[in-house]
């Protein structure tokens, strides 16, 4: 029985080829992009679970009154020690690491490398595997060092290199040997590895932190800048350590930290999701939605081509009762051709996903897994995904067809639910369009946004600045002068118009914030500044506007003066900036007094998510740190690849055991707004599909619609009626339903696309045009579809027309 079912259903689709390949391409787009979506859904939600005990493993995060005091993510170096001391019954454990990027070198192999100097309780706490080395006893001995293979694969072309040893640029002690005791498998994307912007692959014992930064800072209140992950003992929740955290702060924290600082436990099961203000679980949210949308948008085009194409099939119907066919034999019968059309779909789907899910996974940068590896599971759920769409798709067709009586199917008569059905197609349709416009204005307005991020004036010149990072550090004051000498070599390379050394450049990444009070004024009245480290070449290098005085000069007797912005002169109660030169000022809990010397106009060091913030510049001779140079590239000479290239021949003789690792400013700006630029590209995708599947629907329908009405075009025709009447009689039906689906879509819109645009401090604005210029690319592209198929009915010869029947 079921084989004739199969074959009539194949017959019927194999007749109707145009209106079958409609289908199946609709079908096949939004099964694909939900395939697509899904896997990186998944991924995204599986993030941390991988860990030993996720349930029980939290991040200490910090909620600061005044938010450039510190950084979400990371607390004050002893509290985890401390909580585990005090409260052995709640804290099972912890680790905490001092996050540092350094020289790793073996033989003539340099590369600078993200490294975490944490706790020996690292593989034990988390889980993480090791190829090869002892877990318990890896990370115990001074000097040793545990990479993953990745890195392992990269210095010595294998991974069993236990015993074997490695090299470390320290700031603080110089090149440093230290011998590899454990080899870590390839880790899945998590929190703690994956913590700050680029993922850790190397790791050293606690006890070498002072390689890296003085000893005392890890036992130091005042140091807010150490991550700090804490295990609970089971069935102990982190309500329980509330209190316990607090009263560990009114302890321990010291004057200015326990007023504004409200620690807290953040689960790692779903720390990434939360991360941001819940920016991914947004962003997860929002395709999801999509994805479905789009896939009931293939859906609604299948449903509509069957209920236009209900008159063509009545006599089918009324036959098959006559003969005897029962109602319900009719009804498997559309539930079959629907199961087939949607099985067809998915078997495409499936070859399309596999197609372009490197290209998908490309789009936003992470990894989408093969259907070769899904597991039995994904494939049972991708079954059950089809029979849902199939019943879904063909339930309505074939529940209001096969009811409809015997001698009316004969007439082709539609009874009163069936002209109903003419009312839903309508509705279907208006949805279709609601969709397709609400993404297309997303798109556009999410575009704008990104566009402005990089077209803004930032109070900085951005183009044609190269930032080297692995410049080999020594932080002392002689070490500060060597590479004073080396900067001022680089500069006079031709092309190079000038050349900064300094700890930061305006990515948003300060080394960390102080309490900046004027002399003569209470401590209590101290306001929170960024601290930035810069020589006296860096407001020239980057095009900073001095407002008053003077930046740092080379003499030795400038290192006391310091550089500040307006909004910190403004939030120190100087209105007037010039009433600032000269003053005194000092840094919470420093004794040493400094002298204002020049007010820069402000200009964005971080992100447009957030306003302006006060900055204080340190002259690096009195705080000998560094990280950067930064070469100013001469406009306009045309030489740009010749240039660094010059640069890159320089260094490597300056600097044997260093890499030149290098980036253009214009590319570390982007990397602030990743998730924007993710969405941004999403968006056009969605978009994309979302239109093709309309205009799909669009083209099925009216095809059908010109084939029903052949006989009234031609009488028409015969009747004097032009082309153009006959094009605006099929217009007509598409004009109503895009007014509707336009007066739907835009207030939904606005309120949605005006809440996400409030995250940034500095946007565009939300004007009409995005919405005028949507509606009126649908409508052109509606107008289009539409004037195609019917012109063409309208030419024919009305004879032929009038025979069709």
């Amino acid at each position: 029985m079921l084989q004739n079912y199969i074959k009539i259903a194949l017959r019927n689709l194999r007749r109707r080829r145009f209106y079958t390949l409609v289908t199946l391409l609709g079908l096949t787009v939004g099964i694909t992009f939900l395939l697509l979506i899904g896997n990186y859904i998944l991924g995204e939600l599986a993030v941390n679970n991988t860990l030993r005990h996720p349930r029980q493993q939290y991040l200490v995060q910090s909620r600061w009154k005044e938010n450039s005091m510190g950084m979400d993510v990371t607390t004050l170096a002893p509290i985890g020690p401390t909580l585990k001391e005090r409260y052995p019954n709640l804290v099972a454990g912890y680790y905490r690491f001092y996050g540092v990027t350094a020289i790793v070198s073996k033989d003539q192999n340099h590369f600078r490398e993200q490294i975490q100097v944490g706790d020996s309780t690292l593989l034990s706490m988390f889980g993480f595997p090791l190829a090869y080395g002892d877990p318990s006893t890896a990370l115990l001995a001074p000097n040793s060092i545990v990479i993953t293979t990745a890195l392992a694969q990269k210095y010595f072309g294998k991974t069993d290199v236990l015993r074997q040893q490695l090299t470390v640029q320290t700031p603080v002690s110089g090149r440093q040997v230290f011998t590899i005791t454990g080899i870590l498998k390839e880790l899945p994307f998590n929190s703690v590895t994956n913590l700050l912007s680029l993922p850790d692959q190397v790791f050293i014992p606690m006890r070498n932190v002072g390689y890296f930064t003085p000893e005392a800072a890890m036992q130091s209140w005042q140091n807010q800048y150490i991550p700090t992950y804490v295990e609970l003992q089971p069935g102990v929740t982190a309500d329980q350590l509330t209190q316990p955290i607090k009263q560990t702060l009114a302890t321990y924290a010291p004057p200015g930290f326990k007023e504004n600082l409200d620690a807290y436990l953040s689960p790692l099961q779903t720390l990434y999701l939360k991360a941001n203000a819940g920016l991914v679980e947004k962003m997860v949210l929002t395709l999801a939605v999509i994805a479905l949308f789009i896939l009931l948008m293939a859906v609604v085009n299948f449903v509509n081509i069957t209920i236009g194409m209900s008159a063509t099939r009545l006599r089918e119907i009324g036959v098959r009762k006559v003969l005897g066919g029962l109602k319900k034999q009719v009804i498997i019968q559309f539930l079959v051709e629907a199961l087939l059309l949607t099985m067809g779909a998915t078997l495409l789907a499936l070859g399309c996903y596999e197609l372009s899910r490197s290209t998908f996974a490309a789009l936003l940068e992470k990894p989408i897994p093969s259907v070769l590896t899904w597991s039995p599971y994904a494939l049972l759920v991708v079954a059950l995904l089809m029979v849902t769409i199939g019943l879904l798709a063909g339930s309505y067709p074939a529940f209001v067809l096969s009811g409809l009586p015997s001698v009316d199917s004969l007439k082709g008569k539609l009874t009163a639910s069936v002209q109903k059905g003419i009312g839903l197609r309508r509705a279907l349709i208006v949805f279709q369009f609601t969709v397709a416009i609400l993404v297309f204005v997303g798109a556009v307005v999410i575009g704008r946004q990104v566009s402005f991020f990089f077209s803004k004036d930032l109070g900085y010149q951005k183009d044609q600045i190269m930032t080297v990072s692995s410049v080999p550090r020594d932080w002392s004051r002689d070490g500060v002068q060597r590479m004073e000498g080396i900067r001022n070599q680089l500069a006079r390379i031709p092309g190079v118009s000038d050349v900064s050394l300094s700890f930061e450049i305006p990515d948003g990444r300060t080394s960390g914030s102080a309490r900046l009070f004027p002399q003569g004024r209470d401590s209590t009245q101290a306001i929170v500044a960024s601290v930035l480290t810069t020589d006296e070449r860096f407001a020239e290098t980057y095009g900073l506007r001095l407002r008053e005085g003077a930046y740092f000069t080379a003499s030795q007797g400038d290192s006391l003066n310091v550089v500040l912005n307006e909004a910190a002169t403004t939030a120190l109660g100087w209105s007037n900036p010039a009433k600032a030169i000269g003053q005194l000022v000092r840094l919470q809990g420093n004794s040493q007094m400094y002298r204002v010397s020049g007010i820069l106009t402000d200009f964005h060091f971080g992100s447009l998510h957030e306003t302006i913030k006060p900055l204080i510049f340190l002259n690096n001779r009195s705080n000998p740190i560094y990280r950067y140079f930064s070469f100013k590239i001469a406009g306009g000479s045309g030489r740009l690849p010749e240039t660094v290239a010059a640069v890159g021949q320089a260094w490597a003789r300056l600097f044997p055991d260093a890499p030149f690792d290098y980036a253009f400013m214009d590319d570390t700006l982007q990397k602030l707004y990743k998730t924007e630029i993710q969405l941004q590209k999403a968006s056009r995708l969605a978009t994309t599909l979302a239109l093709l599947i309309v205009l799909l629907g669009v083209l099925g329908l009216v095809s059908l619609n010109v084939t029903q009405r052949t006989k009234e075009i031609g009488i028409r025709k015969v009747l004097g009626s032009s082309t153009v009447g006959i094009v605006n009689l099929f217009l007509k039906e598409f004009v109503l339903i895009l007014l509707i689906a336009n007066g739907i879509a835009w207030p939904i819109a606005y309120y949605l696309l005006g809440d996400w645009l409030t995250h940034f401090a500095y946007r565009t604005e939300l004007s009409w045009w995005p919405f005028a210029l949507v509606a009126v690319c649908l409508a052109l592209l509606t107008a289009l579809i539409v004037s195609t198929q019917t012109i063409k009915a309208a030419l024919a010869n009305p004879v032929a027309s009038l025979r069709s029947e």
